[in-house]
């Protein structure tokens, strides 16, 4: 069934993809214009590109900005999210590139992962603050349903796909000491990344499916017998893999359901502990794109 699209009037998109390193752009979208937000948290990271991939209206951004030109830490996570909120996105791809911290897990390899490990230390990773109090579940960090969709789609020519696996956000911008990656290890983590945890967590706050789509470009440094990790390598293995990922994307947007049935659409339903009467009137206008439905 093709979807209904609200392009070019309203700007509205259905699927948020967010690039990371060396997805600066997707291919195939129709229809393509741009769109600047402006959010209560300030700008997102660059004007959003909107269009139809596979007849499903699409918005894409470029999560460090076009010419690669922000920093992790210094990201507009909240930007970037609200943004899609409120273009009526419900469901996040996140293109991000990773170390592999497992030997099975080769450079080259796409990974699902299920499971996040935070441990960042600079971030911002709520919404909810000043005057309103709100805990949403984070047990399982990324939609089942979504993952599912891109683990059982063809998948490209030569492309491994791992389902699952711990994804360990560091804050960078350094590349881990061999030290570090040896102790991370231990950890039993599967791959080391560093934006993918605080989008997740802002993405449940905001009610919006989200799965990353973690492509592994080195072996961090723990790996014997292999080049500590180098921007040169990561860009060389990523300028191999990127291309896939768009074909996967492509292939697997057509197989997501129109209907969400996970409980990530309603990840603010009891969520909120702070009494509606008791939430500033600044901090109520400032968070309606993501809790006027359970202010009123």
């Amino acid at each position: 069934m093709k979807r209904k699209s609200s392009l070019p009037g309203n700007p509205k998109a259905q699927i948020g993809i967010i690039g990371g390193s060396g997805l600066y752009e997707m291919d195939g979208l129709t229809g393509l214009h741009e769109v600047r937000i402006k959010t209560a948290f300030g700008p997102p990271s660059d004007a959003l590109m909107m269009g139809e991939l596979e007849g499903v209206s699409v918005a894409f951004l470029s999560r460090h900005g076009r010419g690669h030109r922000i920093s992790p830490a210094e990201i507009n996570f909240r930007a970037n999210i609200l943004a899609m909120k409120m273009l009526g996105v419900q469901r996040i791809l996140s293109v991000s590139a990773v170390g592999s911290m497992k030997e099975k897990i080769h450079p080259g390899d796409l990974v699902l992962p299920d499971q996040f490990f935070d441990f960042t230390k600079r971030r911002v990773s709520t919404f909810f603050e000043e005057g309103v109090v709100v805990h949403v579940s984070f047990a399982d960090p990324t939609c089942p349903e979504l993952r599912r969709v891109f683990a059982e789609a063809e998948r490209p020519s030569k492309m491994t796909i791992h389902e699952g696996g711990v994804y360990l956000c560091i804050e960078g911008p350094q590349f881990s000491a061999r030290g570090e990656s040896l102790v991370y290890r231990q950890w039993g983590v599967d791959v080391i990344g560093m934006t993918n945890a605080t989008e997740a967590k802002l993405a449940r706050e905001a009610e919006i499916c989200y799965v990353t789509l973690a492509l592994a470009t080195d072996y961090d440094c723990w790996y014997e017998g292999e080049e500590a990790v180098s921007v040169e390598n990561v860009i060389k293995i990523l300028h191999q893999n990127v291309e896939a990922a768009k074909q996967l994307i492509r292939m697997a947007i057509p197989k997501i359901p129109f209907v969400r049935t996970c409980p990530c659409g309603t990840a603010l339903k009891n969520a909120m502990i702070t009494a509606a009467n008791q939430i500033p009137k600044k901090t109520k206008d400032r968070l309606r794109p993501l809790l006027g439905r359970y202010l009123k």
